[in-house]
């Protein structure tokens, strides 16, 4: 592997989670964030007013999907299928949480473990537990696409194994996609960190009492 490569492997990426709510917001990445501060911001309080919920066959077919995607491998999604899953991500409020990972590895850095920790106990949280959550992997630009995507895919791997291993996340419960370099967050610098992260999406709308 090249030291170009390495480079890109290197870099801290932030971890979105990205849950369905109304209108989007985002806190600015933080690695000391609390597990109430992550249930806060993506617990839905209303029901989500995009087409999906003004149409009954629109989220008839969301809800159809969602289950066709339910235990797929990260590499066995389509193109189709990892755009349908971006285009109902694209509204969703998210909370940027930093997580770095080890030298040239999709492993989870021991100074992050605290944010991803904090993540577990908010998935686990019954406002949110039980919905179906796509944990989705970014890259900014550097290196080959071939390489990022590989790395994105297994990023976003490592976050769904420590989930389910360390806080009983049901693991057909995530769903993970990788996307590369091709969404980044910032277009107008696709080099940049901010664009290094993995989003997690509640795809099942999924609304807590008030």
């Amino acid at each position: 592997m090249t030291s170009f490569h390495r480079l890109s492997a290197l870099e801290a990426i932030a971890l979105g989670a990205a849950l369905s709510m109304t209108a989007g917001f985002a806190f600015a990445a933080d690695s000391n964030v609390s597990a109430d501060q992550i249930v806060n911001a993506l617990r839905a309080k209303s029901p989500t007013r995009g087409l999906s919920a003004a149409d009954p066959a629109a989220r008839a077919k969301e809800i159809s999907f969602v289950g066709q995607v339910r235990n797929r491998k990260t590499r066995s999604l389509s193109l189709n299928e990892r755009e349908e899953i971006a285009e109902i991500a694209s509204a969703k409020p998210k909370i940027d949480l930093e997580i770095r990972f080890d030298y040239n590895s999709a492993e989870i850095s021991k100074t992050s473990l605290p944010a991803v920790q904090e993540l577990g106990k908010a998935l686990s949280n019954p406002d949110l537990k039980g919905s179906t959550f796509v944990v989705a992997g970014h890259t900014d630009a550097i290196g080959t696409e071939e390489y990022n995507q590989g790395l994105s895919e297994r990023r976003a791997d490592s976050i769904k194994r420590y989930l389910t291993e360390k806080y009983g996340v049901a693991s057909a419960d995530l769903v993970t996609v990788g996307y590369g370099k091709s969404k980044p967050k910032d277009p107008s610098a696709p080099t940049d960190a901010i664009n290094r992260r993995v989003q997690v999406v509640n795809m099942d709308s999924k609304t807590a009492s008030n």
